[in-house]
């Protein structure tokens, strides 16, 4: 993702003891058809100490990691994107899809790490709810102006192992994933919620979800949505057809954003 990028370029990489030491190309397991870039694959893994003197961070650790470590390098002034599940819900983080809620991010300055060395957090939904994040605003929407009471998803996950235990999965689907469910529902409530001054107030309507793990195909993930609600929200005059909603990106200086980012 941040090869040959306008802003940005890898100078460091960290994981745990078991990888430090070791060349990037011998202790990851990549898995991309495209070749591991050259000075990247060269790298030598380093401990994941915030006292090396990098600027920006992107993470994506276990949650029970990243909760030690994320804070401890945005105290120490970077800026820490994390795709882990650690700080999302923490109330002065955001947890943003920038097509979707872009103005949440404003909730950055009121972290004490801004304020003492400069340093900040912010992250992403969880895989199922960031795919669906479009969709959700677009059903959103129908329930602020009054046309619904909630929302459910489901969502079907594709189970990513290796050997002898992938063949449980084989033409099977599990039909409860551990705290899945309890994720998309926070966090869409939090993604869809209205910025508040220093805080989000959680979107005004009931959400349900049903996250299923299925075997590995070449589309990863499944979601379906439907509204809690008696008519089904139909697309705005003012869009074009067939379209529910389509963000402002007026605003958006990114160097390769979405053509055509809108939920049908």
């Amino acid at each position: 993702m941040l090869e040959r990028h306008p802003w940005f370029e890898v100078a460091w990489l960290a994981a745990s003891d078991r990888s430090e030491g070791r060349p990037y190309a011998e202790a990851t397991r990549w898995r991309l058809k495209t070749a591991i870039p050259a000075d990247v694959a060269k790298m030598t893994v380093a401990p994941p100490s915030p006292k090396a003197p990098r600027k920006i961070i992107f993470a994506a650790l276990d949650a029970s990691i990243a909760r030690e470590l994320e804070p401890q390098f945005a105290a120490a002034g970077c800026a820490v994107v994390s795709n882990s599940s650690a700080l999302r819900m923490q109330a002065d983080v955001p947890l943003v899809i920038p097509e979707v809620n872009a103005d949440h991010i404003q909730l950055i300055d009121n972290q004490s790490w801004r304020r003492n060395s400069g340093g900040f957090a912010v992250t992403n939904p969880n895989c199922s709810g960031h795919r669906s994040g479009a969709g959700a605003r677009s059903l959103a929407s129908r329930v602020h102006s009054g046309g619904g009471d909630g929302g459910h998803h489901a969502s079907g996950q594709r189970r990513r192992i290796s050997g002898v235990p992938a063949l449980d999965i084989l033409g099977n689907v599990i039909p409860y994933i551990a705290k899945e469910e309890e994720k998309m529902e926070e966090e869409t409530q939090k993604l869809l919620g209205t910025l508040n001054g220093s805080r989000v107030d959680p979107a005004p309507f009931a959400m349900s979800a049903q996250c299923n793990r299925v075997a590995g195909g070449r589309r990863p993930h499944g979601i379906g949505r439907r509204p809690l609600e008696k008519k089904r929200p139909r697309p705005r005059r003012s869009s074009p057809p067939g379209t529910i909603f389509a963000p402002n990106r007026s605003n958006c200086a990114c160097p390769a954003p979405p053509s055509n980012p809108s939920c049908t």
